[in-house]
């Protein structure tokens, strides 16, 4: 189920360390998909694996206090047919900052989400006992279920997504997933189209978004899509989309600034990077929309081989700083050593330069809110 392969997944490592041979060290695999927490402003304090929320390919956290204070975490998973969760803390915020709430995550439920037809949805709490989440199902305790929370989610018959990767919530309530791709929707024996998930190989991706029934910790909302990427001028139905704008593919990262909009950053994978249903589309970009017209206007594009990603701005809006991942990354995503500017030499053009990440700080030259 974790693509786990004998001969490992190109990175070598079990070669360098044998605890990375899971020949040897079965439970190995274990310690890794969980969501970390650190605390920035304490130098010596000591990242917390936070299990709590489960394990899986975890793109994002995106985490919001209800009304009466709890703490409810969604995250979702950069992976085919993966799940949507949703960890709502038992106790409160209390006052005193992060050393009195350094607990507050060590307890509560995981829910993963089922989309209906009928716009509606459901959260299912994974808890041990509960439906088919027992021993005689393979679930030891509460910590197997955790451990396995892909199989949990599997057994409640939760919606198998394409990718869902970033979570935003805006400051209407409304939750929003980037969908990356999936190019194995509909595929052979590989799970069909449904009503969240629309296309079959979907190249593209799209976003979908809820609002829950009551506060964040309802168990049940209502969703719709917010956007189908793609290119009209595409003769595949699927590829086109319904983009009311600039057009894209393969949303990836998300931010909500102070005004309510919604800014979209994009990964289109190298290796089909102005390829095929793609070639009309450029580098990744950063793009903005506006929520309640739909209309997307296009910002900025990266450099050649680079992610647009982890974008935040200041509380007044006159700075956003977005990051620039990977700039140069060739198609097989492995660099030629003998080659290094094949692809890019950003940001410093250097003629004996390498591409670097870096991160941008944009503000506008009269100072104003950036996006006006």
């Amino acid at each position: 189920r974790w693509g786990l392969r004998s001969g490992g997944a190109g990175y070598r490592w079990h070669e360098h360390d044998a605890r990375f041979d899971a020949t040897r060290h079965p439970n190995e695999p274990n310690r890794f998909g969980w969501i970390v927490e650190i605390d920035p402003q304490d130098p010596s304090s000591v990242p917390v694996k936070r299990t709590a929320l489960g394990r899986g390919s975890h793109e994002a956290a995106r985490i919001v206090l209800t009304r009466e204070g709890r703490a409810v975490v969604y995250s979702g998973e950069d992976a085919r047919f993966e799940y949507i969760y949703k960890f709502v803390s038992r106790d409160r915020m209390q006052p005193g900052g992060a050393k009195a709430n350094q607990h507050l995550l060590d307890h509560g439920t995981l829910y993963v989400a089922r989309f209906d037809a009928n716009g509606r949805g459901q959260w299912m709490p994974l808890t041990h006992g509960s439906h088919q989440l027992d021993t005689a199902h393979g679930f030891q305790d509460a910590g197997d279920v955790l451990i396995k929370t892909r199989q949990a989610s599997d057994a409640l018959g939760a919606t198998k997504m394409d990718r869902p990767e970033w979570i935003e919530v805006d400051q209407q309530g409304w939750v929003y997933v980037t969908l990356t791709n999936n190019t194995q929707r509909g595929v052979g024996d590989a799970p069909g189209v449904d009503a969240a998930n629309p296309r079959a190989n979907n190249s593209m991706g799209h976003i979908i978004r809820w609002k829950e029934s009551g506060d964040f910790d309802a168990t049940s909302f209502e969703w719709n899509h917010l956007v189908l990427a793609g290119d009209p001028s595409q003769a595949r139905p699927q590829a086109k989309g319904t983009i009311q704008g600039d057009v894209f593919a393969c949303p990836d990262g998300l931010w909500v600034d102070t005004r309510g909009v919604l800014w979209i950053q994009t990964d289109i994978s190298s290796n089909t990077i102005a390829k095929g249903e793609m070639s009309g589309l450029g580098h990744n970009a950063l793009l903005a929309v506006d929520p309640r017209s739909g209309q997307i206007r296009r910002f900025l594009v990266g450099p050649a081989g680079c992610e647009i990603t982890g974008m935040t701005g200041t509380p007044d809006g006159t700075t956003v700083f977005v990051n620039i991942q990977h700039p140069g990354e060739t198609p097989s995503e492995r660099s030629d050593p003998n080659r290094p500017r094949q692809y890019s030499n950003w940001p410093d053009f250097r003629a004996d330069g390498r591409p670097r990440s870096a991160t941008l700080a944009i503000r506008k030259l009269d100072g104003g809110v950036v996006g006006t």
